[in-house]
């Protein structure tokens, strides 16, 4: 195990599969504590399992991220546990419909938000505390193409990820003169179980893996990562590049 990041405390959302997975066992490889959030207690123990085995350390949080007292019942046992929070992942999300705007309902649409937005801002008001406690916070929200692109019939989804790509740029300014750097990562195409669903007739051999993504994230929680406010791509056949905003 390196210890690039020894003793960082890192709380990673959707950490039961897919990218939020791979970028926690990358962060425990690293050296940090992993604070893991999911709602599937099954994918948490198994995650659990594979750090422990690699001589890590991991804190398991079974809880649904529309459950906004969770969060901040969670933001209070963090500051009482370790009295900090030196990295946040924001990686939880959900598809949701795949349909014309006109034929989706309110609930499915409120479903979206409150996963991929609300939970993301109410993970802004209750860790920013923590993050400040730390001598280099660290935030990288997980967004996609879809917010610029805006594809038909992906509409919540690519609205949700705009709401994101703005939240976390307004945090980033209110921040800009602290420690704490506030930064977006687009995967792109990766092997998921979610990119599965949306786009079930893809190949998923030919996409990347996501501990191939989870490789670029790792250095931009990192003490010494100075850049804030910035979007950043994932390319495969690894390359990592800036996006400038729309």
């Amino acid at each position: 195990m390196t210890s690039s990041l020894a003793s960082r405390i890192a709380l990673v959302t959707g950490a039961s599969r897919g990218i939020g997975y791979a970028t926690a066992r990358a962060l425990a490889k690293a050296g940090a504590h992993i604070v893991a959030v999911a709602r599937t207690q099954a994918g948490l123990e198994e995650l659990d399992d594979e750090i422990r085995q690699a001589g890590g350390s991991a804190t398991l949080v079974p809880l649904n991220l529309s459950d906004f007292d969770g969060i901040a019942r969670l933001g209070a046992a963090l500051h009482e546990r370790h009295g900090k929070l030196d990295i946040l992942i924001g990686n939880a999300g959900v598809a949701g419909p795949s349909s014309p705007l006109g034929h989706i309902d309110l609930k499915a649409w409120n479903d979206v938000i409150a996963v991929n937005v609300t939970a993301n801002f109410q993970l802004i008001r209750c860790m920013e505390p923590l993050l400040k406690r730390s001598d280099a916070g660290r935030a990288v929200f997980v967004t996609s193409a879809a917010a610029s692109k805006a594809s038909a019939y992906l509409g919540p989804y690519a609205a949700s990820k705009a709401a994101v790509e703005t939240l976390a740029r307004a945090w980033a300014q209110e921040t800009a003169a602290t420690s704490l750097r506030v930064n977006l990562f687009d995967p792109g195409p990766i092997r998921t179980r979610m990119r599965a669903s949306v786009f079930p007739g893809e190949d998923p051999m030919t996409l990347d893996t996501p501990e191939q993504a989870a490789e670029f994230i790792l250095p931009m929680c990192a003490p010494d990562w100075s850049e804030t406010g910035k979007l950043f791509e994932y390319k495969s056949r690894k390359l990592l590049s800036f996006r400038a905003p729309a």
